[in-house]
């Protein structure tokens, strides 16, 4: 993963090269939802806290804002969720809002670093 705080979950039942396809898929469409406010996608803002594949590939996410007030912070979950349930193999997907720790931008990747003229 590029996010070095993105938590990783316990081993699974499924085959590793299973769980490393559904995780690349998985990332590769959070990367597709953007911040309205901040030219740049969710995964490299650094706001997707957690990725958990179940054994029954049903995916649970902890992501942030980058501030509790954010305007669409009813909206993304449901994007996260549409996203991430597009993936082929990818069971139920729950999304849940978290904030501790709070974001900062020290969380984001250089690409977005860079991509925000901010590197």
């Amino acid at each position: 993963m590029t996010n070095p705080d993105t938590e990783t979950a316990a081993p699974s039942a499924l085959p590793p090269e299973e769980v490393d396809r559904l995780t690349d898929d998985i990332i590769a469409a959070l990367k597709t939802v953007y911040d309205p406010e901040i030219p740049s996608d969710i995964y490299e803002l650094g706001l997707i806290y957690r990725i958990d594949i179940d054994d029954s590939r049903n995916v649970a996410i902890d992501m942030t804002l980058t501030a509790p007030g954010c305007p669409v912070a009813g909206e993304m979950p449901g994007w996260v969720e549409n996203a991430v349930g597009a993936v082929a193999g990818v069971g139920d997907v729950k999304v849940r809002m978290v904030f501790d720790p709070p974001w900062s931008q020290d969380m984001m990747s250089e690409e977005a670093q860079v991509a925000l003229n901010m590197y």
